[in-house]
């Protein structure tokens, strides 16, 4: 356990440190922004920089106080192992924006956008991967998730949305396009790494549904049907556990299971829609 949280932590400070390479070697110099909270943590910079004519807070500051209410937020509505993690991941990416300098490896905006979202990609990718998040929006997913079982795309789109309406307002228009293609480009990736869904269904035969069915109620706040299943060869009576989960608890749910019951299968579904709550209710 204390190995796995050592390599969680690992993964964590190495995804921080791919997003800080992506915008201070890529992004930054070329003005294309990122998504969510970082290309918010941008355009505050980039703002106070031309408008008022300061750069007394860096980048690194501004995502870091961002992401303070919201922390608070998760930590109270979601958990607190997600939040301390994501909080972690934010403090280490602060501190590498601040330590890394702003130095364009390339003068074509193209080249930027693309390997600045691909590198970022890949971090954020990897931290989810690993249990944690980047912050920002992946908090207020989650929260939402547990308030109110809809869709959560449209607070993306809605907040990434301003972020290229006002690239191109701060710069050139040329500027919203380019941004357009890094979060494209971005989000491609941490599908390929991670998961493309919002949300996933989770369906695991197991031959021991009590203690499965209870480790992970102690985890999650998520309803599970368990189905009275056979093995087609061996013969044996088992127990499907069916439950939906947010792409944020993968990971969680695929630890759970190495601990309680290793020899148990799952198969993860996309899920299109849902209709009804998938809570547990309490």
């Amino acid at each position: 356990m204390f190995y796995f949280e050592v390599k969680r932590i690992i993964v964590v400070i190495f995804g921080a440190l791919l997003n800080a390479v992506a915008l201070n070697f890529f992004l930054i110099p070329a003005s294309v922004y990122g998504s969510g909270f970082t290309g918010a943590a941008q355009l505050l910079y980039d703002f106070f920089a031309q408008v008022v004519g300061t750069t007394a807070i860096g980048t690194g500051i501004w995502l870091f106080l961002l992401n303070v209410p919201v922390a608070i937020l998760g930590w109270m509505k979601v958990g607190k192992g997600f939040t301390i993690y994501s909080l972690f991941s934010v403090a280490c990416m602060t501190v590498m924006l601040e330590l890394l300098p702003i130095h364009a490896l390339s003068d074509d905006i193209i080249l930027n956008a693309v390997f600045g979202g691909v590198i970022a990609g890949v971090g954020v990718g990897l931290t989810l991967k690993w249990g944690a998040s980047t912050g920002g929006m992946d908090i207020v997913v989650m929260i939402l998730s547990r308030l109110k079982d809809r869709p959560v795309g449209t607070y993306f789109l809605m907040l990434n949305g301003i972020i290229i309406l006002l690239a191109g307002l701060l710069n050139e228009p040329a500027n919203a396009l380019y941004t357009l293609v890094t979060l494209y480009v971005s989000t491609r990736v941490i599908d390929a790494i991670h998961t493309r869904y919002e949300k996933v269904t989770a369906m695991i035969v197991t031959s021991q549904a009590d203690e499965l069915q209870q480790a992970i109620y102690n985890k999650m706040v998520r309803g599970i049907t368990v189905i009275p299943v056979r093995g087609g060869y061996t013969k044996q009576d088992k127990n499907m556990l069916m439950l939906v989960i947010t792409r944020y608890e993968l990971y969680d749910l695929e630890h759970i299971i190495k601990e309680v019951d290793p020899a148990a299968f799952m198969n993860v579904v996309e899920t299109a829609g849902i209709y009804g709550f998938f809570r547990k209710d309490k």
